[in-house]
């Protein structure tokens, strides 16, 4: 009995000594593991990222692009309206109750009175004009139905219109520039009312009718003596389009005159890549536009700036419109 007691510890004792174990890799074999691997990993990770890179390029460039388009495309929409689109003249120089010497820069924002987004420092005029503005009878403003004020027909008013080149930094835009809107209207009058001239909805704050009782022998020179009603604006500039490219650098601001044309650069020296080209007793302006897709990739202002290189960062726009509305002339 002892014996076989014996005999089973001894095989147990056996059973639980260590292994050698001659498999795995040597420290050699490691290193020339760990040599290959990166050589093979960096250059595809240097592929991924250049990869994703231009992704990120080619997305701003487009998103860009389609910006720049349908904000040229907005304003198209909104300048074929116009009844009268003022030159250089009227928006680069005061008013002056001499006809020829007059203009209405002191009697829009900023100069009139400053609003929010349009500073005197950072806010230039590029396009003013008039135009009507049409109201569908089912159009409401401030919660009224039109259709309630005309005898449920259509209506329209004159209104003023402004488009501005902005380079004021903000936290909610880009710090280069954007280009705001800026509107004021006239009354719509309460046609089913008794009282002839009851207001059904009353004008912009600071709107007042263009008098063509002026002295001028001109549309130009009646309009050019334009003067806001009292008080100040109320109505905000709203921000029609970002990463508008902030310098003239690279572009040709000719206007294409001929004997049929007398066009005049607003502004008269553009200091942005938004600016018109208009001849005022035809009702027509050329608009050129230029957005700068680097400024959605960069944070130093130093790394965007126009080259011929880097043109293809920078969509360009150009559109000749004509003004199709008329005044009502009695």
């Amino acid at each position: 009995m002892i014996r076989l007691l014996r005999t089973l510890l001894a095989h147990q004792l056996k059973s639980n000594k260590p292994k050698l174990n001659h498999g795995g890799f040597t420290l050699i074999e490691l290193l020339v593991a760990m040599i290959v691997a990166v050589l093979i990993i960096a250059p595809l990770l240097r592929f991924m990222i250049t990869i994703v890179d231009t992704d990120r390029k080619e997305q701003a460039k487009a998103t860009s692009e389609q910006e720049i388009q349908a904000a040229m495309d907005y304003i198209a929409r909104d300048l074929e309206q116009a009844v009268y689109i003022y030159d250089n003249s009227g928006v680069e120089r005061d008013h002056n109750d001499e006809p020829d010497e007059s203009g209405i820069q002191d009697q829009i924002p900023p100069f009139a009175n400053e609003v929010g987004g349009c500073k005197k420092d950072n806010c230039t005029p590029v396009l003013v004009f008039w135009k009507r503005k049409h109201f569908d009878r089912d159009d409401k403003v401030n919660g009224t139905r039109i259709g309630t004020l005309t005898n449920d027909n259509d209506t329209f008013v004159y209104a003023l219109v402004a488009y501005y080149l902005i380079t004021e930094e903000n936290d909610n835009w880009s710090n280069i520039a954007r280009i705001g809107r800026f509107e004021i209207r006239d009354q719509v009058i309460d046609e089913t009312s008794n009282q002839p001239n009851a207001v059904g909805i009353p004008a912009s704050p600071g709107f007042e009718s263009f008098d063509l009782d002026k002295e001028g022998s001109t549309l130009k020179q009646k309009l050019n003596q334009w003067t806001k009603g009292a008080g100040d604006y109320k109505t905000q500039v709203q921000i029609l389009v970002d990463y508008i490219d902030n310098t003239a650098t690279g572009i040709r601001p000719d206007c294409p005159n001929n004997q049929n044309t007398n066009y005049l650069l607003v502004p008269s020296q553009p200091n942005g890549a938004f600016y018109a080209c208009v001849d005022s007793t035809k009702k027509i302006a050329q608009l050129f536009l230029r957005g700068n897709a680097l400024a959605r990739l960069k944070n130093n202002p130093e790394d965007y700036e126009y080259t011929p290189e880097r043109s293809s960062y920078f969509p360009t726009v150009t559109m000749q419109i004509e003004g199709r509305g008329f005044l009502n002339i009695n």
